[in-house]
């Protein structure tokens, strides 16, 4: 993963995890995990990542990540380590042999990467965009066969 998507990564678990109110706190907790940055960068990011604003109960702003339901604000508290545990899948289905996983936006790419070198016999391929990876299944193997190979390399369980 390259420095950019490190420091999207970072954003999006920040804005998760807990409630920032402008631009000089979020590079102040970028700063805490060490990515420097300037104000104009810090912009182009939360442009790119489609952040927006909401208002508190209490009328203070705060960043929020787009309407996807693994970007809501985390109603539990959980450390921003526990969040990247559950390293961007959301769901996998099945047509034929054809499956389509689903991710948090950002990270089919490096999923189906991480697939593709695995070498699971059962996908002869992948495709993968922002949030959604197609995998291109052997004839005649069972949706329960490439579950578990997939959950090798992602918790799908």
């Amino acid at each position: 993963m390259g420095i950019k998507d490190s420091r999207l990564d970072a954003i999006k678990i920040i804005i998760s995890s807990r409630k920032i109110s402008n631009q000089d706190e979020l590079l102040s907790a970028l700063a805490d995990k060490g990515y420097k940055l300037t104000q104009a960068t810090l912009s182009r990011d939360l442009k790119q990542l489609k952040v927006a604003k909401a208002i508190s109960k209490g009328g203070i702003p705060y960043y929020v990540l787009p309407e996807h339901t693994m970007f809501r604000r985390i109603r539990e508290n959980q450390t921003p380590e526990e969040i990247m545990k559950r390293n961007g899948f959301i769901s996998i289905r099945f047509s034929g042999n054809l499956a389509v996983v689903k991710t948090r936006p950002g990270y089919a790419s490096s999923l189906a990467s991480d697939i593709d070198h695995a070498e699971i016999e059962s996908v002869i391929g992948t495709i993968a965009g922002d949030d959604t990876i197609l995998l291109i299944l052997e004839e005649g193997c069972s949706k329960e066969m490439v579950k578990v190979a997939i959950s090798q390399i992602i918790p799908i369980y």
